[in-house]
Order: structure tokens, then sequence, then C-alpha cells
């Protein structure tokens, strides 16, 4: 199987990391977002929302990260996609909420207006748009907070893809100004699962530095 991804992306790293959990091989292809990469004609050949990551199975092609995560899990028997309905509705559940919510409302808005911005020269924050992506945060992790205050872990009592797709919203949590100070359960289960092996094995070379 091969990946195309940007591996500082948490959309990337989620996958690789969740592969690496399961010692099952993925090639890397490099996408450099930076550069335009994912605009050209052959990457959008390959997925038409010049989104990354993209995974190439063969024939098979899949784009969107929770469902790649999906795809590799299932091909073999593991704890991160048991093979349970009611288990794999409330992973999906939480997947959606992570695409939906924490993600797009929350940690993406933050992280872009704080660290990606800077990246690459596109101003200040917009205030508005940090003010109102600090209230989304709150409002979520605040019911997050409160659920890891019951468990470990999203789902069950092991780390899940639920676990790999919430986590990896925080990938820059630090470096985009988070305000997880007052969700101790939060962050001590981000802790653990960041902590994992796999996470570290598939780091990008300017995180792990």
């Amino acid at each position: 199987m091969k990946l195309y991804g940007f591996p500082p992306s948490p959309n990337t790293w989620k996958v690789r990391a969740v592969a690496a959990y399961l010692k099952m091989p993925l090639e890397l292809e490099f996408v450099d977002l930076t550069k335009g990469a994912h605009r050209t004609p052959d990457y959008l050949a390959l997925n038409p929302t010049g989104r990354t990551p993209t995974l190439v199975d063969g024939d098979f092609t899949l784009w969107e990260s929770n469902a790649i995560m999906q795809y590799i899990a299932g091909k073999s028997a593991n704890t991160l996609w048991p093979n349970d309905d009611r288990v794999r509705a409330e992973i999906t559940c939480w997947q959606c909420w992570q695409l939906a919510h924490w993600s797009a409302e929350a940690c993406q808005p933050l992280t872009f207006q704080r660290l990606v911005k800077k990246l690459v020269n596109l101003g200040p924050p917009d205030e508005a748009v940090v003010t109102k992506a600090t209230e989304a945060f709150n409002r979520e992790a605040r019911m997050l907070d409160a659920h890891l205050a019951k468990q470990q872990y999203l789902v069950g009592r092991s780390v899940t893809l639920a676990d790999f797709a919430v986590a990896a919203s925080m990938t820059y949590a630090k470096e985009a100004e988070f305000p997880v100070e007052p969700y101790a359960h939060l962050r001590a289960w981000s802790e653990r699962v960041t902590a994992l092996p796999c996470w570290l094995e598939t780091a990008p070379p300017m995180r792990a530095a």
C-alpha cells in the first residue's frame, strides 16, 4: 500500500501511526503541500479534492484520513477496530465529531491562525477567528474532559481508532496555544496516546527535532 501525504500534517501522521501500530507496511509518497504538489494534475487524478492523505492499494484508491484508518485496520483482527458493530459505531461517532466539531471548529482554526500563518508568512492571526475557535475549543473540551474523567480511552478500555483521530487534532496544541490547562483528563489522555511508540516512529523530521 502507498500513502500520498505530507508528514507534518495531523491527518497524514495519524494514518501512518495506525499503520505503524498494526505493523502494516505503508510506503510514503511525499506530497509537498508547501509547493502546491497537491494541486498537480497527477495528484488530482488520485484525489479530486486536492487534499492529503490519499491511499492507493493496488487498483483501489481512497481518500479522507478517517476512512483510510478504518480500511487499514479492517485488514486484520485488532483492538483498534474491533469486529463488533456497536464498538465500531462508537468509534465512528467520535471520528465524525472530530471532523465536524473538534477539528473543523476548534483545533484546525487555532492551528492555522497561530502556527501555519506564521510558518508561511501569511500575516498575523485573525483575532475574531481565534476568539470563535477558542470558544469552540472550550465547549468541546469540557465535554471531552468529562468523558475522559470516567475512562482512560474514548471507547472501551483500550486505545482505538477514535483515540488516534481525536488526539491527532491536538498535534500542535503547544505551538498553537490551545487552552488545555483546565482540562486535566484531556491532557493526560492526549499524553498517553501520543506516547505510543507508533506516534514517535512516524513523527515528521521537524517535530522529532
